[in-house]
């Protein structure tokens, strides 16, 4: 049962969650706290970049949540790029917190390790900070360019230690992460919690297939999912090329739906293989169309190289293939393993021949298929469920307060006032 908010019949307390790289209620996880928090009696804020298809206006109240918004520029050109793109973001999260006021609870979520710095007009008001860690940016820097010397990873490191060290409580996506938190964040265990990312299981409700969106063929492969520069499209398209050329299987169509910065390189590189006749890229598409294709798909792909991110970070999209019952091939990462357990099966890291071969053990066998996505289904809605993480988040936020009585420039510590 969620708690309430309020002390003594008092109003609601007062959140404010803070995000950068992503709109809300775009980012799902983010939006599943918001009404996590709002159930249990908290008044709750956002403050996020616009979104360029959804979430464009600038101020809006939905749902109880009120949220608002700043125009952003997304990153082109390099590391150059990001420093503009979060300059940008700080000013104007800077400006919106201003006008926010004093809250309980300031909840900030990466990347990148900079909210803090925002944050701190609201911690000297008496606020305490939850660090919400989608990613480990360190790790993030170096999978996407491979440089462990140079200034700007030395500065993505200093940034996590300083988040850290401003965290009263830090919320980590999966045990990975927590370790992390503990042994290079230097946070109490106790003061770490583990609030697994979770589909939301009202969007992904399987509908019947439609034959049609195969093209023809008699299978459907399908990719959900950002397109960056880690998240290994490219090693899915090359796999699929290998499983054409060298298994001789031309009995499938494969859809990739979804968007990002290597968007128009990977399908470019569809080109150069000479799949432009089997692989469809849709781009981001509405939630209907989406499950559409979901429900339709015999095998899911999941191809996240393994790196020093993609090891130990849980993959939304994993989640999301197991919620519609659908089998998936990955390559064999810790977390991987930890989210889908049997419902997938597992090629060496990066080996995309393996791949291949996995991907068409499965087309061969619709028993396996069906057996795995029973597996995956019971597994989201038992110990990956999102219920689970409510009762961790709203733990985490109890911890948070424990020793605070009310907001708004004088916080009461231990039954005492202090003053300023």
């Amino acid at each position: 049962m969620l708690g309430n908010a309020t002390s003594g019949g008092g109003p609601a307390r007062r959140a404010l969650i803070l995000v950068e790289n992503l709109s809300v209620p775009f980012d799902r996880r983010v939006w599943q706290e918001c009404t996590t928090l709002r159930d249990a009696g908290w008044k709750v804020h956002v403050i996020c970049p616009q979104g360029t298809k959804r979430d464009t206006e600038a101020e809006v109240e939905i749902d109880g949540v009120r949220i608002h918004r700043y125009p952003l520029q997304a990153a082109t050109g390099g590391p150059s790029g990001y420093l503009r793109e979060y300059g940008s973001a700080l000013w104007h999260t800077a400006r919106l917190i201003r006008k926010v006021g004093p809250v309980h609870v300031v909840h900030a979520c990466n990347p990148p390790d900079l909210l803090f710095l925002p944050a701190q007009w609201l911690r000297r008001r008496g606020a305490r900070f939850v660090f919400d860690q989608h990613d480990l940016v360190p790790e993030l820097y170096l999978s996407r360019f491979d440089r462990d010397e140079d200034l700007l990873y030395r500065a993505v490191c200093a940034l996590e230690r300083l988040t850290y060290r401003a965290a009263d409580v830090v919320l980590a996506t999966n045990e990975s992460y927590r370790d992390v938190a503990v042994r290079r964040g230097g946070k109490r265990p106790q003061d770490v919690f583990v609030v697994r990312s979770a589909p939301a299981v009202e969007r992904f409700q399987p509908v019947p297939p439609e034959p049609e969106l195969k093209r023809g063929k008699p299978h459907l492969l399908c990719y959900l999912g950002v397109m960056g520069p880690q998240d290994g499209v490219d090693y899915a398209l090359r796999s699929l090329a290998k499983l054409r050329d060298d298994l001789g299987r031309t009995d499938w169509h494969a859809v990739f739906v979804g968007s990002g910065d290597a968007f128009d390189a990977m399908v470019e590189l569809s080109r150069q293989l000479g799949l432009t006749d089997q692989v469809e890229f849709t781009g981001r598409i509405p939630d209907a169309d989406l499950v559409r294709y979901l429900s339709t798909a015999d095998v899911c792909l999941s191809p996240d190289p393994r790196n020093p991110l993609n090891d130990v970070s849980t993959m939304n999209k994993v989640l999301e293939y197991m919620a519609m019952g659908r089998p998936i091939v990955s390559f064999d990462l810790r977390e991987a393993r930890v989210s889908a357990g049997d419902a997938a099966l597992y090629a060496p890291a990066n080996d995309e021949t393996e791949f291949a071969r996995l991907t068409a053990l499965l087309l061969d066998d619709p028993e396996k298929r069906a057996r795995m996505g029973k597996l995956g289904q019971e597994r989201v809605s038992g110990p990956l469920s999102w219920e689970n993480s409510q009762a961790s988040l709203l733990a985490a936020y109890a911890v948070a307060c424990r020793d605070h009585a009310r907001v708004g420039g004088t916080p009461i510590r231990k039954g005492r006032r202090r003053r300023r």
